[in-house]
């Protein structure tokens, strides 16, 4: 889960806050200098951390918390409204040129993974009724131009390039081809170096002045902490960056640069990478995120995710089975299959409210899971996957050796089918009408 680490300690320091009657100043005081060692862990920026933390005392030992019938959840609604503040408050769209194409340059230092976000931001534009061009302006890494080429081929997004011209020439030929083609969105992917140099930025300051985008998008790998906002300041004070794209952020990184490169570069963070399918990319939410680090959940993300994963008319079907108790295992399977497409299974679990982040280690739902949940079940006869009460002991040791899976897997198996119902009718209080009711593993 993003920010477990500082998600843990925060929870745990206001579940004392809420068990007070009535705070004084020192309750306070005692809080927040424990919010602020769990941030610096967190490989915040120090100025951030000691910005924020006096904005939050400013406010937390006014009247209206201190005189407050719940003041420990006051405080937490302070934190919460500041710590979306500090990471933008809201989440910002990419600007649209008047005149298509609208030009989106992406720069950021090499491993940043700028090929991989061009491929996976050309996905979601895509889905949105856009129609856009991949642009291979790297001409200096090996297989640069390939990689953007099978990205492309796997998203059915066409790719422009030219090894035989520089970068500047071949940006400024492939928003005329984007013209000549009905494109209406031109994604260029630039080289990048390992560190900041005056090659690297003239010849991003080339392209800008050749295409002029609409958006100057900077990757950044978010596991590299502070680096992360420092390469971020280098580039906006040379650039003039519209906005960035955090990748690596579900990665097990202290995450601080989310929370600091806002306040730092007054740059918006656009979007975020979430896991190495081209479509683990998501707009940044911030008020979102804040849910999420103080245990608030992110129901909306949840439901934006299962939408686009389960027709309404399948989670329908799904609903009247559950009310019916017809719900088999074979449905169960299904619903598994639909989770994974969804993510991994720890980031899905932690959009819920109330859940901690020690309480999702385990949870993992991958191909080699997915298999031996699928050899279970279809160990089974049909009569066992729509009743399983009637597995019994020599039934499942049956199953067992049918499968090549341990009894204990399948007692497992049959165990988190029963909790899955109840929690799926749990879901269905949080739910909209298409939200489909997912189960757990």
């Amino acid at each position: 889960m993003v920010f477990s680490a500082l998600s843990e300690k925060l929870q745990d320091t206001f579940r004392r806050l809420r068990g007070k009657g009535k705070l004084t100043e020192k309750d306070v005081d005692e809080a927040l200098r424990e919010v602020k060692l769990a941030l610096l862990e967190a490989d915040v920026n120090f100025r951030v951390v000691r910005n924020f933390i006096n904005r939050v005392r400013e406010r937390a030992v006014g009247q209206e918390v201190i005189n407050s019938l719940t003041p420990g959840q006051m405080v937490i609604k302070i934190v919460h409204q500041e710590l979306t503040g500090m990471m933008g408050a809201k989440a910002e769209k990419l600007k649209t040129s008047d005149r298509p194409p609208s030009v989106y340059l992406l720069a950021g230092l090499q491993g940043a993974g700028k090929t991989t976000t061009a491929g996976k931001l050309a996905g979601y534009l895509q889905k949105q009724g856009r129609r856009p061009l991949l642009v291979a302006a790297d001409v200096y890494r090996p297989a640069a131009v390939k990689q953007l080429e099978v990205l492309g081929a796997q998203l059915s997004v066409p790719v422009f390039s030219d090894p035989g011209r520089d970068p500047v020439a071949i940006a400024a030929a492939a928003v005329e081809k984007a013209r000549q083609t009905q494109r209406d969105v031109v994604l260029i992917d630039t080289a990048g170096r390992l560190h900041i140099d005056e090659e690297l930025m003239g010849e991003l300051a080339a392209i800008k002045a050749a295409v002029n985008p609409v958006e100057i998008l900077l990757v950044v790998d978010a596991m590299t902490g502070q680096d992360a906002v420092n390469v971020a300041q280098n580039f906006n004070e040379q650039l003039g960056l519209t906005g960035l794209i955090l990748t690596k952020l579900d990665s097990d990184t202290r995450g601080g640069a989310a929370l600091s490169i806002r306040e730092i570069t007054g740059c918006p963070i656009k979007f975020v990478g979430s896991g190495e399918k081209l479509d683990g990319i998501e707009v940044f939410h911030p008020e979102r995120l804040a849910s999420r680090i103080l245990g608030m959940g992110d129901v909306l993300t949840l439901i934006e995710k299962a939408e686009a994963t389960v027709e309404a008319e399948q989670a329908k079907a799904l609903m009247k089975k559950i009310q019916k108790d017809e719900f088999t295992l074979e449905d169960f399977l299904d619903q598994m299959r639909q989770v994974q497409k969804m993510g991994p299974l720890d980031q899905i679990l932690g959009m819920l409210p109330g859940l901690k982040p020690k309480q999702l280690q385990g949870f993992v739902l991958d191909e080699k899971s997915m298999k031996h949940i699928e050899a279970i079940i279809q160990s089974m006869t049909p009569q066992e996957r729509r009743t399983p009460q009637i597995i019994n002991a020599s039934r499942r040791r049956r199953i067992a050796q049918g499968s090549g899976r341990p009894v204990q897997e399948v007692n497992r198996l049959l165990n988190q089918f029963e909790q899955s119902k109840k929690m799926m009718k749990q879901l269905g209080k949080i739910g909209k009408g298409g939200l489909p009711r997912l189960p757990f593993w």
